[in-house]
């Protein structure tokens, strides 16, 4: 009997027209294109700025081009996962709403909340579905509007975030593509350094919360470096030592995109070459749980069936994961 895998078998991406560099930054705060690219490496960095739309809006388009690519039927589609940390409402789930504008009638549909790892979490969690047979066509979107949680007044944090979502369809293959192997974890002690201090059930919104600008992203930033680089690091390496993949065999490391110097440092222990390691970090920044979709979007052209690839990702919580995935369609 064949072994049912979950494969990639499509791509959708949609980033916002209007693009933040570093130069209209610097006017915001005390910062400067120099100083940013030094420490991060990001050029610019793109954000929702229409009027009434936000995370799902985005979510939409990436999936209609999606369905488009793939010649898909919103009919079809039977299960609609979304990671974010930017839901337009607290509830009902993103997801829902996506589900509703896109006018899809059989998905069973749920968000997931693991910040920067979104995408690898959801990508472990709809494989399974997918390889037991529940699903048959599933959307897995990451999608993040990190400028409306972004603190444009910190010189440490602003610099980091943009707005953008990536969307994959997920089908069951039986041929030797698709996602391979995956280690998932967390990590509950490194909730302190890196939060939203409030809009929570533990301190729910008040005047006090928002004079005291608590409703955007906090974080400790050299625990935070440290930490990402060592758990990217060993996971990735580990993921290649079991399934005997030496760093010739890797066709390329797809990272969460955080900053470029953490990318560089994990390329670098898991002992691959620079031309190996895709980033569109300078262009888009931190969207968070789609950054991985996003580089699939942007690299699609690249990537050949049967390529081996590692996504990694490291987030908010401590959450962090990597997965074998090996690709399953030719670029047209």
């Amino acid at each position: 009997m064949s072994i049912i895998r979950a494969a990639i078998t499509g791509v959708g991406g949609y980033v916002p027209d209007y693009v933040l560099d570093n130069f209209e930054l610097s006017q915001m705060v005390d910062t400067s294109d120099e100083w940013i690219m030094q420490r991060i490496g990001i050029k610019e960095r793109r954000i929702l700025k229409e009027p009434g739309k936000a995370t799902s809006d985005m979510a939409v388009r990436a999936i209609t081009e999606l369905l488009e690519k793939t010649n898909t039927d919103p009919d079809e589609i039977d299960l609609l996962v979304c990671p974010t940390i930017t839901s337009d409402m607290p509830f009902p789930s993103t997801a829902n709403i996506i589900g509703y504008k896109l006018g899809l009638k059989k998905a069973f549909t749920f968000d997931i909340s693991a910040a920067c790892s979104g995408f690898i979490y959801g990508l472990e969690i709809v494989s399974r579905l997918v390889e037991n047979g529940t699903y048959k066509k599933a959307v897995l979107v990451g999608a993040d509007m990190m400028s409306s949680v972004t603190d444009y007044t910190d010189r440490t944090t602003c610099p980091l975030f943009g707005d953008g979502a990536g969307a994959v369809l997920i089908e069951p293959v039986t041929e030797e593509v698709g996602v391979i192997d995956r280690i998932i974890g967390y990590d509950g002690s490194g909730i302190a350094n890196l939060h939203m201090k409030a809009g929570g059930s533990l301190k729910p919104a008040s005047h006090e919360t928002v004079d005291n600008r608590e409703h955007f992203v906090y974080q400790e930033g050299q625990t935070v470096f440290k930490a990402a680089v060592s758990k990217m690091s060993d996971l990735s390496v580990e993921i290649m030592k079991r399934n005997n993949i030496e760093p010739e065999n890797l066709a390329y490391l797809i990272p969460h995109q955080a900053n470029k110097r953490i990318i560089e440092a994990v390329g670098k222990r898991m002992g691959i070459r620079t031309d190996q390691v895709i980033m569109n970090i300078e262009r888009y920044g931190n969207t968070t749980a789609a950054t991985i979709p996003l580089c699939l979007w942007d690299f699609e052209k690249k990537l050949k069936k049967g390529d081996n690839l590692i996504l990694t990702a490291f987030g908010a919580g401590f959450t962090f994961g990597s997965i074998l995935l090996r690709w399953a369609y030719d670029p047209e």
